[in-house]
Parts: structure tokens; C-alpha cells; sequence
């Protein structure tokens, strides 16, 4: 009898090992649920890197005039009116040449040694209240053109966050992007390259 019971705890033992290293062994594997990324490959997410919350890719938007589809949708949703129009205004491509916004590879980032050029956009705004301004942005040609035109609009809508933050109306500002249609330099090396991936900046006065 005394056998039995002395078998019987020894099976009773061996389940209860067998059952906790399973269970140890399930949670060493645990199944993992990937997450949802923006899908532009972005390697950075510094000052003003625009709209969206990483889970969803902002459509790509064909070059033209006015605002961007997402750049509206940040507009509303940040409760700011829509802008009225370049209708009745003159662009000036030239007065602001010399502050070309340029970015690193793949990113939308405002490098630290950009941002004079952006402040001084913006002084320039906020003592001319009647002008407006667009921001063209830019890329290199490598990537597909959709990749290019996202990023390119990022770029500008991480400029125009900027420029609102330093407390000019986001309804003087327009974005559009050209992707890799407009490369300054036709070069197909890091050089030429760098040139590219740029935002400019148009000028908008009151026709006289």
C-alpha cells in the first residue's frame, strides 16, 4: 500500500515538473504582434516632422498648385481656417533663394544648422503681414516617385509646423511637393544629391 501511494507521488510530482517547464518554455516564446509602421523609411523624427502618427502613410500628392490634401487635414484638425489663396498675389522666386532648406538622406528632420534659414523667413512674415509664402519640397532620385512625393511633403509640412511655432499664421503658409521632378543639380552622385533633397520657399505680395 505504502508502495502505491509512494508511486502514485512520484507521478503526481513528474506532471506538476512537466506542466511548470512547459509553461516556463511557453513564455520564453511569446507570439509577437508586429506593429504598424508610416512606411517612409524615416530615419529621424526631430523638430517638426509634420503630421501623422506612424501608423498610416500620408498619400502621396501630385505637384500643383494650393495645399496639400494632408497638409488641409492637419489645418483642420489643428482648428486653423483654410487659406484664403495666391489668386490676387505675385510670387517671387528669388527673394528668399538663399534660404534653401536642406535635409539628410531619407528625413524629414530640420537640421540645426538650417533653422537660421527658417527664422529668418519667418521674421521676414511676421513684419509683412500682408505676404504669404509656399514651401516646395524636394528629394534626390533614388526611391520610387510616390516615396519621393511623401517625403517631399513631409519635408514642407515640417517646415510649416516650424514656421507656425515661431508664431507665423498657418493660414499664410502653403505646401506642395515635387518629389524628385525638380532636382536642382542633374548629377547622379552624393554631390548632386545633396543639393537636392531641399525644401524653397516662394514669396507671395499683394498684386499692386
Amino acid at each position: 500500500m505504502k508502495k502505491i501511494r509512494y508511486i502514485g507521488f512520484i507521478a503526481i510530482s513528474l506532471a506538476l515538473i512537466i506542466g511548470a517547464t512547459g509553461c516556463k518554455s511557453s513564455k520564453r516564446q511569446p507570439t509577437v504582434t508586429q506593429l504598424p509602421t508610416a512606411g517612409y523609411g524615416e530615419t529621424g523624427t526631430g523638430t517638426g516632422t509634420g503630421t501623422g502618427t506612424g501608423t498610416e502613410p500620408l498619400p502621396p500628392i501630385q505637384p500643383g498648385g494650393g495645399t496639400s490634401a494632408s497638409d488641409l487635414k492637419n489645418k483642420q484638425q489643428s482648428g486653423l481656417p483654410e487659406p484664403q489663396g495666391l489668386d490676387n498675389m505675385t510670387p517671387d522666386r528669388l527673394f528668399f533663394s538663399a534660404q534653401k532648406v536642406y535635409f539628410d538622406f531619407d528625413s524629414s528632420t530640420i537640421k540645426p544648422s538650417e533653422r537660421s534659414k527658417i527664422d529668418f523667413v519667418a521674421n521676414y512674415l511676421k513684419e509683412n503681414q500682408q505676404t504669404k509664402i509656399q514651401i516646395e519640397g524636394h528629394c534626390d532620385e533614388r526611391g520610387t516617385e510616390e516615396y519621393n512625393r511623401t517625403l517631399g511633403e513631409r519635408r514642407a509640412l515640417a517646415i510649416r509646423e516650424y514656421l507656425m511655432n515661431a508664431d507665423v499664421s498657418g493660414t499664410r503658409i502653403y505646401t506642395i511637393t515635387y518629389g524628385e521632378d525638380k532636382p536642382l543639380d542633374p548629377g547622379h552622385n552624393e554631390a548632386a544629391w545633396a543639393k537636392n533633397r531641399r525644401c524653397e520657399f516662394i514669396l507671395y505680395r499683394p498684386k499692386q
